[in-house]
C-alpha cells in the first residue's frame, strides 16, 4: 500500500546544514542520475562523508516484469548498461569501481550498506508510487541498523510542494504553474553542482566488490538494435547532443512540430535516465531566453512541463490507474482488440499514424507531435481506453517516464489536468498535411507508399485508381484501407463523451 505523501523535507531527506563531523563512509545509490558530474546525491555524500562508494542495483522488481512481458531485447536496459559502463570506467581510472547488484533493491541496498559499514545512503528522490514504497522500506531497514537514508532533489528543478498556488495548493493548470515556476527560478536559480571526484574521496573496495558490469545475458536480456541505430549513449553522448542542439535551439519553436526535420533536442532519454542534468539544460535555456531566443523560451517551457507532470503524480497518485478527472472513468470504450493490434503494428490505413507507430517499434522513439496524433487516434478515432496505449508506450518508449507518459495520454484522452477538450479531435489527415506536407517522414517509415505524390500520400484511399496503379499500391494488399472513417468516428466519440458532460 502506498505510504502517504511525505512533506518536502521528510526526516530521512533532511541533511544537516552544518554537520559537526563527516561520517566515515557514505553509499551513493545511483538510479535516475547515471552520471558523475552535477549529481545531487554524490554532491551531498561528498559534503557529508569522508569517503564514498557508489552502487547501482539492477532491480529485479523492475527488470523481471519486463522479461515476463517478453521484452528481453529492451533498449532501455542496454542504454542503462552503456551509461553504467562509462561510469565504472571513470571510477576505475580513480582506483575504485562502481558496485553492482542484481537483486531486489529493497533488500540489496541495506545489505550492502551493512557489508561496507556505510553510515548513510544517498539517492535522488523518485516520486513514482512504487519508488516511494520501495524507498520507505529501504529507509526503515536502514534505520533499524542505525543507518540513514538521505534523499535529495535530483531530476527536477522544483518538486512536490515547491511551486504552489496562492492558497498553498498544487496547480492543475499548466500556464499559471509555468508563470509561478519561472518567477521562482528567477529568484532561486538551480545551478549545476560541483561533484569533482578525487581518489582520496573514494572508499577502498575489496576485490569482491570490484566486479565488472554484469553482461546483458547475465541479467536475462539480449542486445537490441540500440547500437545499430547509432544513438549517442552515456553522459558523453548526452554532452554531444547538447552541443549539437545549442546550434539549433534558437529555431526550436519553428522546427519542433515537423517530424521530418531535425527540430527536437533528442535529449529525452538522457533526461529520463539522468545521463544529462536538468539543471544544466535549464540554465542553458534560461540564459538563451534572457538573450531573446524565442526557441529557447519554448524549449524551456517543455522542461517546465516535466516538473508539472512530476508534481501532478506526487499530489495525485491515483492518476496511475484512473482518470485525473473522475467523471472520465464513466466512458464506455469500444476496446476492439483487432483495431488495437492494427494501431500497435502501424497498419491503421492512416499513413501518419502508421509511420509514427513504426518509428516507435523500430527505434523506441516517437516525435512529440506524433505522440499526440497517435494517442488522439487511438482514443478518439478507435475509441480505445487510453490505458491500453499508455501501457504500449511504456513498453516501447526509450524515454518512458511514468509521469509524462501518463500526463500525455490523459491530455490526449481529455481525462487529465489541463487536457485537450474532449470535442477537439485531431484529424489525422489534416495533421499529416500540415506537419509532413511533403510526405518525407511517411515515406521513410511506410515505404510501400513512397511512390505516391505529396498530395495523395496523406490519404491514399482518396487517390485515383490511376495514381495508385502508377505508385504500385493496391489498397488492402500493399497497404490497408482505413480501419475507421474519421468523420464517423468523430461523431461516435462526441456521443461517447456525452456521458462525461452529463456527469459534470
Amino acid at each position: 500500500m502506498l505510504p502517504p505523501p511525505a512533506p518536502p523535507h521528510a526526516a530521512s531527506s533532511q541533511l544537516p546544514q552544518h554537520a559537526p563531523k563527516k561520517v566515515p563512509l557514505g553509499l551513493v545509490w545511483l538510479r535516475r542520475d547515471l552520471r558523475l558530474h552535477d549529481n545531487a546525491a554524490l554532491h551531498a555524500a561528498l559534503q557529508h562523508c569522508q569517503t564514498v562508494a557508489l552502487v547501482f542495483v539492477f532491480d529485479r522488481d523492475i527488470l523481471d516484469p519486463l522479461l515476463r512481458r517478453g521484452l528481453q531485447a529492451d533498449r532501455r536496459v542496454e542504454f542503462i548498461h552503456a551509461a553504467l559502463t562509462e561510469i565504472d570506467a571513470a571510477l576505475r581510472d580513480l582506483g575504485s569501481a562502481l558496485i553492482f547488484r542484481h537483486a531486489r533493491a529493497v533488500d540489496a541496498v541495506a545489505a550492502l550498506a551493512a557489508e561496507l559499514d556505510a553510515q548513510a545512503v544517498f539517492c535522488g528522490r523518485d516520486d513514482e508510487p512504487d519508488a516511494r514504497a520501495r524507498d520507505a522500506t529501504v529507509e526503515q531497514t536502514l534505520r533499524r541498523a542505525d543507518r540513514v537514508l538521505h534523499t535529495v532533489k535530483e531530476h527536477m528543478i522544483f518538486e512536490r510542494g515547491e511551486v504552489l498556488t496562492g492558497q498553498g495548493k498544487p496547480y492543475s493548470v499548466f500556464t499559471p504553474y509555468r508563470t509561478a515556476w519561472l518567477a521562482r527560478y528567477a529568484a532561486q536559480p538551480q545551478r549545476p553542482l560541483s561533484t569533482a571526484l578525487q581518489t582520496h574521496a573514494l572508499a577502498r573496495l575489496p576485490a569482491a566488490l570490484q566486479q565488472p558490469v554484469p553482461s546483458l545475458n547475465a541479467l536475462g536480456f539480449a542486445p537490441s538494435n540500440l547500437r545499430a541505430l547509432k544513438l549517442l549513449l552515456g553522459a558523453a553522448g548526452a554532452q554531444a547532443l547538447v552541443e549539437d542542439f545549442v546550434q539549433r535551439i534558437d529555431s526550436y519553436d519553428q522546427t519542433r512540430d515537423f517530424p521530418g526535420r531535425k527540430g527536437p533536442s533528442y535529449l529525452s532519454v538522457h533526461l529520463r535516465f539522468g545521463t544529462v542534468s536538468v539543471r544544466e539544460l535549464v540554465a542553458l535555456a534560461w540564459a538563451r531566453m534572457q538573450a531573446g531566443s524565442s526557441g529557447a523560451q519554448v524549449w524551456l517551457s517543455e522542461l517546465v512541463w516535466r516538473d508539472f507532470y512530476f508534481q501532478i503524480l506526487y499530489h495525485h497518485p491515483h492518476v496511475v490507474h484512473s482518470a485525473f478527472k473522475p467523471a472520465y472513468d464513466r466512458i464506455v470504450w469500444r476496446n476492439d482488440p483487432e483495431q488495437f493490434a492494427a494501431w500497435c503494428e502501424g497498419r491503421t490505413g492512416y499513413p501518419l499514424v502508421d509511420a509514427a507507430m513504426r518509428q516507435l517499434n523500430h527505434t523506441g522513439y516517437m516525435h512529440n507531435r506524433l505522440r499526440m496524433v497517435a494517442a488522439s487516434f487511438l482514443t478518439k478515432d478507435l475509441g480505445i481506453d487510453w490505458r491500453w496505449g499508455e501501457q504500449y508506450f511504456a513498453d516501447h518508449l526509450n524515454d518512458f517516464d511514468l509521469s509524462a507518459n501518463n500526463g500525455g495520454w490523459q491530455w490526449a484522452a481529455s481525462s487529465g489536468c489541463d487536457a485537450q477538450p474532449y470535442f477537439r479531435i485531431f484529424n489525422p489527415v489534416a495533421q499529416s498535411e500540415k506537419f509532413d506536407s511533403s510526405g518525407d517522414f511517411i515515406r521513410r517509415y511506410v515505404p510501400e507508399l513512397a511512390q505516391l505524390s505529396s498530395k495523395d500520400i496523406h490519404a491514399p484511399w482518396t487517390a485515383s485508381a490511376d495514381a495508385l496503379r502508377r505508385a504500385g499500391v493496391q489498397l488492402g494488399q500493399h497497404y490497408p484501407a482505413p480501419v475507421v472513417r474519421h468523420d464517423l468516428a468523430r461523431a461516435e466519440t462526441l456521443e461517447r463523451y456525452a456521458v462525461v458532460k452529463q456527469a459534470a
